[in-house]
């Protein structure tokens, strides 16, 4: 009998969402493969958004689940890697974000996706810190994707932190991840999957 493919929950960065390129990527990769994919829309406010993160994750059931996270996706997904003992795959993961965030993060704030507006405060970064996984348990659990040419997070803090890790490190590129469709057969692969 064949293996169930795991459903794969995609976690988008800040100020992005369920409709950015790399998010749509993944569905239709996912639907063309006929494997479960959830993306679900992440709010400003980490509490909240690690809620909704969780109850996607737990939606399942016990069926196994690939996490894909992407910026400070790839900081949440690491926290629920952790927790539920699941696989991931990082994209430009923000790493302990809540040390490096500069003034330009906080304020006022336009979702071009969603419309939606709205603020992000200290309060907001202090909360980042309940979810931040300083020591990786089980590094066959995660694969690591950077680029170089990330002009938005310092590619060398997440090949320090997932140190031991399976990773891919292209050279140039930048934040969005250039070229990343190629990379899903092997994202898929490393969860399992053909």
């Amino acid at each position: 009998m064949r293996e169930q493919p795991p459903r794969v929950v995609y976690l988008h960065g800040f100020n992005s969402s369920p409709a950015s390129h790399k998010a749509r990527l993944v569905v239709e990769y996912c639907n063309a493969n006929q494997i479960a994919c959830a993306v679900p829309a992440l709010s400003h406010d980490p509490v909240l958004a690690m809620k909704t993160a969780q109850s996607c994750v737990a939606e399942q059931g016990g069926a196994a689940t690939l996490l894909i996270g992407s910026s400070l996706g790839g900081y949440y997904a690491t926290w629920l890697a952790e927790k539920f003992k699941l696989k991931a795959a990082l994209v430009n993961p923000a790493v302990s974000p809540c040390d490096h965030v500069n003034a330009e993060f906080l304020g006022l704030h336009h979702n071009y996706y969603s419309g939606e507006e709205y603020e992000f405060t200290p309060q907001h970064v202090e909360a980042l810190r309940m979810f931040d996984v300083r020591l990786i348990t089980d590094p066959k659990r995660y694969l690591l994707l950077v680029q170089t040419g990330d002009e938005v997070l310092d590619y060398r803090l997440a090949v320090e932190r997932y140190a031991g890790c399976e990773q891919i490190v292209q050279q140039c590129g930048n934040h969005s991840f250039e070229n990343f469709a190629p990379l899903l057969p092997l994202i898929m692969k490393f969860a399992g999957q053909k």
